[in-house]
C-alpha cells in the first residue's frame, strides 16, 4: 500500500487494526468484588461543638487519615507501656514554631529523649536567648553578615568545651548554658526543657554546616568530642527501644543517618529492637528518611507528609485527647470495681 495520501489529503484507514470485539467479556456481581473503599470509611462532617477527638475520628479511614490515627496510637501505646520514645528533629521543626509541642511532651513524659541536628539546636538557643531566630540569608549573605551573631557562637563555644570536658555531651551543655543565663524566652527552649527534666537531649553536628562553625573561637575539636559523646548517649537510648517509637520530624539527611548508625551499633551488641515502630513526618518524601527510618530498622514504619506547623500540632492534639479519654475510662473502671 502506498504511503501517499489519496486526492483530497485523507489517508487510507488501516483495516488490519480493527476495534477489538468486546462481545463475550466475562463479568461478575459488584457485591462479590473485593474493594478497598467502603461507605463506612468516608469522612463525616462535624458540628461547631465537636471535640478534637470527634474531628480526628471523623476523618476518612483512608491513607493519611489512618496514618495519623496509627501514629497517635503508637505514641500513646509507648507512653502507657513505659516504652522508650525519642523525637529526632531537623531545624525546620523549631523555626516553624513546633518546639512548644515537644516541650509539653518532655514535661509530661511522653518523650524519653530528643535528638537534633545542629540547626535545630541553633534555632532553639536563639529563641531562648533573644526571642527570635532565622535570619534573611539572601539579604545578609552578600554583605558578609550571614551567621555572624555573636551570642550564638559564644554559646556554642562555651557549651562545646563544657560538654567535652565534663563528658556530658553538647545537648546537656547547651541546656546548662541556658539555665545559667537570663533568657528572654526560656519557656520556648526544648534544650532547656530537656535539661530541667533531666531528659537526654543529644546534638549531632555535621562540621561546616552550621553558622557557628564560621567563628574562630568555636573549637572543632571540642564540638566533635561533645557531639561524639552525644552519639554514644543516643546509642544507649536506641538500645532500649524494644517496642519503642522513633519519631523523625523534619530531618532528611543527618538524623536518619545518625539513627541508622545507632541501630547498627546496638544490633552489633545483640540488643533486641523487635517491635520498634518508626515514624517520619516531613514536608515531602525523602530517600533517607524512607529507607533509613521507615524500612530498614523497624518492625513497622508510618509516614505523614505535610507542613510541620500543621501536622505536629495536630498530632499533639490527637495524642492529648486520646490519653485524656483513656484516663477517663481507667478512672471509671476503677470506680466500678
Amino acid at each position: 500500500m502506498s504511503d501517499t495520501p489519496p486526492a483530497g489529503g485523507v489517508p487510507h484507514f488501516d483495516q488490519s487494526v480493527p476495534p477489538f470485539d468486546l462481545q463475550g467479556l466475562k463479568t461478575y456481581d459488584l457485591g462479590s468484588r473485593p474493594s478497598k473503599v467502603f461507605a463506612e470509611d468516608l469522612g463525616q462532617p462535624v458540628g461547631a461543638g465537636a471535640t478534637v477527638g470527634d474531628w480526628i475520628d471523623s476523618l476518612p479511614r483512608q491513607l493519611a487519615g489512618n496514618d495519623l490515627r496509627a501514629i497517635r496510637d503508637q505514641v500513646c501505646r509507648a507512653y502507657s507501656g513505659h516504652k522508650t520514645s525519642v523525637a529526632a528533629l531537623g531545624g525546620h521543626v523549631i523555626k516553624t514554631g513546633c518546639g512548644p509541642y515537644l516541650i509539653d511532651w518532655i514535661k509530661r513524659g511522653l518523650l524519653t529523649g530528643v535528638a537534633m541536628n545542629g540547626a535545630a539546636a541553633i534555632h532553639d538557643l536563639e529563641l531562648a536567648l533573644a526571642g527570635k531566630t532565622s535570619e534573611d540569608v539572601g539579604a545578609q549573605l552578600h554583605a558578609g553578615r550571614f551567621g555572624m551573631a555573636r551570642e550564638t557562637a559564644d554559646a556554642f563555644a562555651v557549651a562545646a568545651r563544657t560538654g567535652a570536658e565534663t563528658q556530658c555531651g553538647l545537648g546537656w551543655a547547651l541546656g546548662k548554658y541556658l539555665a545559667e543565663r537570663e533568657c528572654t524566652h526560656p519557656e520556648s527552649s526544648l534544650l532547656l526543657a530537656c535539661y530541667q527534666a533531666n531528659a537526654p537531649c543529644t546534638i549531632h553536628v555535621a562540621l561546616g554546616t552550621d553558622i557557628v562553625h564560621m567563628h574562630a573561637h568555636v573549637s572543632g575539636a571540642a564540638l566533635g568530642e561533645a557531639s561524639m559523646l552525644d552519639f554514644r548517649r543516643l546509642c544507649t537510648l536506641v538500645s532500649r527501644m524494644h517496642e519503642g517509637v522513633w519519631l523523625n520530624f523534619g530531618s532528611a539527611v543527618v538524623m536518619p543517618e545518625v539513627f541508622l548508625k545507632a541501630v547498627s551499633v546496638v544490633r552489633n551488641f545483640g540488643y533486641d529492637l523487635d517491635g520498634l515502630v518508626t515514624v517520619n513526618l516531613d514536608k515531602q518524601v525523602q530517600y533517607r528518611s524512607k529507607v533509613n527510618v521507615l524500612d530498614r530498622p523497624s518492625t513497622k514504619g508510618l509516614e505523614l507528609i505535610g507542613c510541620h506547623e500543621i501536622l505536629l500540632p495536630l498530632l499533639h492534639a490527637a495524642v492529648a485527647h486520646r490519653l485524656t479519654a483513656e484516663q477517663y475510662h481507667l478512672r471509671a473502671a476503677t470506680r466500678a470495681a
